[in-house]
């Protein structure tokens, strides 16, 4: 078991994720030991990138903050080298197949591996493209965590059988951002997944309260949550990592 699946070995996961350098590298580092300490099963760490097609408004403001603070991939690397020596929970990152590409693909995740990380995540990867990364992937040991949306329809097999670590099921159309209800149908997905695979899946996207966090964590394995954390840090700045903490545990203790 790769120590990403293993976030799920003890339970419902609470999966956190948190902008790198947002306001700055250290209140990140701050955050991350807040929420792991708070009881987060793992961290999704986001390298900030200037076309971040996935997320909404507020993770969009903070890639736009932590870039214009001088975020580098090289920074993000190092952050995770150093928290790394404190604990084995597990990181992943979550970026664009241009970051990846642009840094060089070899060169990325063998850093990623050296430095400690344990997965990626690539939204803006197809199923049908991921050959671009799997393989190096594999090389270095990192699991690549595929997404399954709401659309995946007659895909949802296909991507569950060669899933790698967990699966990330995407729990509403559009963009991440919190919202009030979700109305996927997401036991159904989780049917046809656990009908090919025994790899745990988390419920992203949308979820910002313990109310949510339970009902979704009821269906899968666990849950992701962004949005309702970098509110947290675009509020408090500085002084957000223990507000972070705080949320964390009310939402671990949710579910």
């Amino acid at each position: 078991m790769s120590r990403t699946a293993g976030a799920f070995k003890n339970g419902k996961a609470f999966i956190a994720f948190i902008t790198c350098g947002d306001p700055d590298i250290e209140t990140t580092k701050e955050a991350i030991r807040e929420a792991v300490k708070n009881g987060a099963d793992l961290i999704e760490i986001g390298i900030p990138f200037s076309d971040p097609t996935a997320e909404g408004l507020v993770i969009q403001e903070a890639n736009i903050r932590a870039l214009s603070g001088g975020m580098t991939t090289d920074k993000a690397f190092a952050l995770v080298r150093e928290l790394r020596q404190e604990t084995e929970t597990p990181f992943v990152f979550m970026t664009y197949a241009n970051v990846v590409y642009s840094y060089g693909t070899n060169g990325f995740l063998s850093n990623c591996a050296e430095a400690g990380l344990d997965g990626l995540i690539i939204p803006d990867l197809p199923y049908e493209e991921k050959e671009e990364f799997l393989p190096c992937c594999e090389e270095y040991g990192l699991d690549l965590i595929s997404l399954i949306a709401p659309t995946s329809s007659d895909r949802i097999a296909m991507i569950a059988r060669e899933a790698m670590g967990f699966l990330y099921l995407v729990s509403s159309l559009g963009v991440t951002g919190t919202r009030s209800e979700i109305n996927t149908d997401i036991e159904a997905i989780v049917r046809e997944i656990r009908r090919n695979t025994d790899i745990p899946c988390a419920v992203g996207f949308g979820i910002s309260t313990p109310e949510m966090a339970a009902k979704m964590a009821s269906v899968s394995d666990g849950v992701i949550v962004g949005s309702a954390i970098m509110k947290i840090i675009a509020a408090y700045g500085k002084n957000s990592p223990a507000k972070v903490g705080e949320f964390v545990k009310s939402m671990k203790d949710a579910i």
